[in-house]
């Protein structure tokens, strides 16, 4: 594709991703790809970069183009773009120029905003905090109140794509084994800093077509979500209850922590998920995992209360602290969302600490940075159970990380996505 092809694609996926607010926009890409098999992986990767660049910065161009008296756009969201990272606003245009798998010219309205944003770049001293730091409005004062005089920082550090991170599969090898395979496929990683298990890849790579990948030596996990898999300290013998399973990936961890001995029951309410994780088991050659779907009235619950020697909740979320990867969910949460997944997180909390036995530990974690879905959940639900309370030692190797039985990780200070974790223990 020529480069005024790839910027042509690059609107006409902006426009898709427009068009289904509620969608994920990978889930877009993909079916937009799908739809367009002529475009190559080179290609592919180019038209992403261009839509996730405009993702990342889409409340700050559209604040420059209203300020210019223009209506947003995605088309216009990208010429702006262009314009406000150092490119001339003639250069700009003549990309727009109508051509075979071009971009329709500039009408002249167009033309005249670009005309005033020359000269200058993404910032601005008039900017909103919220607007400079791409979060919706309603959710400031919530950041600011988790982060205080950090806000800046911490939520600055989202703005930056996220590394690709990979697990090391204890039942098919070590990290040495995994570096090794690895760089045989031309990729180089670093072990990461607070997972024992973690590799950790700069930019994107071809990761899942390689044999390190396939043979199931390595898993596609952030280091953020090792560590909550690392809380649970699964042991082999042990009854595990995955209650918010969904495609497994904690689920795996533990399994090989395990070392395949025991029982893990792998839970959700989406049997899509649940069958999604069933490749994955089988390529990381796990055993002892059963899945189960949930649903209501299930007479499957009564006979498994207190049995569990450790249950995981990795519960629904706003996903505040996957921002670095996925940039359009910024847009797309509203303030309902939280009030309604807070109410969700309590029931689902509350119904999954009946089958903790007594002296095992319940691991409740969110990839969310906010108070209202961690430590106010877990005040509630201590004030509601009297019979839990926070965990006062964690497991061995993460005694430093975390304080009074919680973890609290940000791109900002650990390098990981954001994730809150607490330990808590059924006395």
């Amino acid at each position: 594709m020529t480069p005024n092809a790839r910027l042509a694609a690059a609107i006409a996926l902006l426009e898709a991703v427009a068009a289904a607010p509620r969608k994920p926009a990978d889930a877009v890409a993909n079916d937009f790809f799908r739809q367009r098999r002529f475009i190559g992986s080179g290609d592919r990767r180019e038209v992403s970069d261009q839509v996730w660049s405009v993702l990342r910065h889409q409340r700050r161009l559209y604040w420059w183009i209203e300020r210019a008296q223009g209506q947003p756009s995605p088309r216009l969201a990208v010429a702006a773009l262009a314009v406000l990272t150092g490119r001339p606003d003639g250069d700009v245009a003549r990309m727009f120029n109508g051509g075979r798998y071009a971009p329709e010219p500039l009408t002249e309205a167009e033309a005249e905003i670009l005309r005033r944003l020359n000269d200058h770049n993404l910032e601005h001293p008039g900017m909103p905090d919220a607007v400079r730091l791409e979060v919706p409005d309603w959710i400031m004062p919530l950041l600011v109140a988790r982060f205080g005089r950090d806000t800046d920082r911490e939520v600055a550090a989202m703005l930056a794509p996220a590394p690709l991170d990979l697990r090391v599969n204890l039942l098919k090898g070590d990290r040495t084994a995994a570096l090794a395979a690895l760089a045989a496929e031309g990729i180089a990683a670093e072990p990461t800093a607070l997972s024992p298990w973690g590799l950790r890849i700069a930019g994107r790579r071809p990761v899942v077509t390689g044999e390190a990948f396939r043979s199931g030596l390595v898993e596609i996990q952030d280091e953020g979500s090792q560590i909550v898999a690392l809380l649970a300290d699964a042991q082999p013998g042990m009854r595990i209850l995955d209650y918010c399973a969904g495609a497994g990936g904690k689920t795996l961890a533990m399994a090989m922590t395990m070392e395949n001995r025991g029982h893990i029951l792998a839970a959700d309410t989406s049997a899509h998920r649940l069958e999604g994780a069933v490749r994955r088991l089988r390529r990381a050659g796990v055993h002892n995992v059963e899945q189960h779907l949930l649903v209501a009235g299930d007479k499957w619950a009564k006979r498994r209360r207190e049995t569990c020697d450790r249950v995981l909740v990795d519960a629904p979320c706003t996903g505040t602290g996957t921002w670095r990867r996925n940039p359009d969910a910024r847009l797309r949460l509203a303030e309902t969302d939280l009030s309604e997944l807070v109410e969700k997180q309590a029931a689902i909390l509350h119904d999954a600490s009946r089958f903790l036995r007594v002296g095992g530990r319940l691991v409740y974690a969110t990839c969310s940075l906010l108070r209202p879905e961690n430590e106010d959940q877990v005040d509630r639900f201590l004030a509601q159970h009297a019979g839990f309370a926070l965990a006062e030692q964690m497991p061995p190797g993460l005694e430093g990380i975390g304080e009074g039985g919680m973890v609290r990780l940000t791109p900002a200070r650990h390098g990981t996505d954001g994730f809150f974790a607490a330990v808590l223990e059924r006395r």
